[in-house]
């Protein structure tokens, strides 16, 4: 029976994982899509229950869909609208043709991928809509900076936003300076994509003290620090049953006072403000 993983809470009061399933680059090639489901259907073996998708990614949504058959119940599956799609009519059918892909009658979480030309008001309207005919749970958005999250705010449902996603790792720490202490001051989550820098940080030789405290893998250390404080959650992909395990375990490692200043000094907080980053 595989240990619950810690979980934080949605503003609305919802118990979310502080680690998920991410399958951006999913769906890509026919020949890797066994190989992906079975990644997926591993995670959700070993507790991991939240999984994250979007209509951008190919057909990662597909994979999800056939990943969780028979299993759906439990679930918190995050998928996200393109900005181009985001239009009133545009984000019901998006989300009709997200649900279509997933096999499923709901979407946890919605977001709106990035900001586009669409009023921000139309989208948070749409997603109000779908709200209300059950199609999705809850909504928030990705790759918004702080002056975004308060224009977000000012609309007349902007409150209900559930949560930012946004790129979030020790090489890429600009957030810490605005955006993650104003979402920490709404009690409102960070989804953290790229947590391993699409696995740069998993060779990084700057984590390799602290890995060897913890017996643990440059990535495992990667991943542990940006799941150390409550409020975010971490998004890695994996599709390697080791690399699976080892990210799912990572949610386990508690780093210390000397890991976190050693962390530091070989990956420097922002001192000042910096145009939030995107990959």
């Amino acid at each position: 029976m595989p240990m619950p993983i810690r979980t934080t809470a949605l503003p609305c009061g919802e118990p979310v994982p502080v680690f998920g399933l991410g399958t951006w680059m999913m769906g890509e090639r026919k020949e890797s899509f066994a190989d992906e489901v079975a990644a997926l259907r591993l995670g959700l073996d070993l507790g991991a229950t939240l999984i994250d998708t979007a209509e951008m990614y190919a057909d990662a949504e597909l994979v999800v869909g056939e990943a969780v058959k028979g299993r759906r119940d439990g679930l918190f599956i995050v998928s996200k609208v393109l900005p181009s799609n985001a239009s009133h009519a545009g984000t019901v059918a998006a989300c009709e043709r997200s649900l279509k892909r997933l096999g499923t009658d709901r979407i946890d979480l919605f977001l709106l991928h990035w900001r586009g030309g669409v009023p921000l008001a139309e989208t948070v309207e749409a997603f109000e809509a779908l709200k209300a005919a059950g199609k999705i749970r809850h909504w928030g958005v990705s790759n918004f900076d702080t002056d975004d999250m308060e224009k977000l705010s000012a609309l007349p449902a902007g409150g209900n936003c559930q949560s930012n996603q946004v790129l979030y790792n020790l090489t890429r720490r600009g957030i810490e300076f605005d955006l993650l202490p104003w979402s920490r001051e709404r009690s409102m989550p960070v989804m953290a994509y790229s947590p391993i820098e699409q696995g740069a940080l998993a060779g990084n030789r700057a984590l390799q003290a602290v890995a060897d405290r913890h017996g643990a893998s440059l990535a495992q250390i990667a991943l542990a620090w940006v799941m150390r404080g409550d409020g975010v959650i971490a998004i890695p992909k994996a599709v390697r049953p080791e690399h699976v395990r080892q990210n799912i375990a990572a949610a386990d490692i508690s780093l210390t006072q000397d890991d976190l200043a050693a962390l530091d000094r070989a990956f420097a907080p922002p001192s000042r403000k910096r145009p939030l980053e995107m990959i």
